[in-house]
């Protein structure tokens, strides 16, 4: 299948924002589209993890409603998602890019079921942990910094568990922030399965392996 049909307009609008604010984070980043029957799956890397195993990975998800059903499931750039989503169509058809895309942690795929609730963190406390993680890899990488010693910067503040109830890797904080996933005044939901964590929040859900 070369074009997948979102169920409206609203839908369209809902994944070109999802796109934006992954390339926000990564503008040279890909997404993982993964339609089955009438729904969407969008897997979107925030934070890539390290090695073959993408250990520290952080990745968002959103489930969309699609009008046709599909059997899909690509990782493309998001550049040629945004640039397709750029021109809209009045039935709502993406056409997919020709053009794949390797990425580590797209090649991982969390559970589907087996996972336990855990507890739920207020949404404005995740907010505040990403705020001041950012700051922190703001003040702290210099100007002439070379890319590996501000990799291990963001690697080790995104990596630190987050000081709530219960705890979780503050890279899943930096991610449902920058997603737009955790709304004020909301709870984000934590759950367990394995060497997994999900943040489940009102705008969507962030992975971390």
């Amino acid at each position: 299948m070369s074009v997948l049909r979102l169920a409206d307009q609203e839908t369209v609008a809902d994944l070109a924002t999802l796109v934006t604010r992954a390339r926000s984070v990564d503008p040279e980043g890909a997404i993982r589209l993964q339609a089955l029957g009438h729904t969407l799956a969008a897997y979107v890397g925030v934070l890539p993890g390290a090695g073959v195993l993408a250990e520290g990975a952080v990745v968002g998800l959103r489930a969309m409603p699609l009008a046709d059903p599909a059997d899909v499931d690509v990782t493309v750039p998001l550049g040629a998602v945004a640039d397709r989503l750029a021109r809209p169509t009045p039935d709502g058809s993406l056409p997919l890019p020709p053009m794949t895309v390797a990425a580590a942690w797209a090649a991982i795929a969390p559970p589907r079921s087996g996972w336990e609730r855990v507890g739920a963190v207020a949404a404005d406390e995740v907010c505040a942990i990403a705020r001041e993680g950012i700051r922190r890899v703001a003040e702290g990488t210099p100007a002439i910094a070379g890319g590996h010693a501000v990799g291990s910067l963001r690697a080790r503040v995104w990596g630190e568990a987050t000081p709530t109830t219960p705890p979780f890797p503050a890279g899943g904080a930096f991610a449902a922030y920058v997603l737009g996933f955790a709304p004020p005044g909301t709870d984000v939901e934590v759950f367990a399965h394995g060497r997994w964590t999900r943040l489940s929040a009102a705008g969507g859900h962030v992975l971390i392996r």
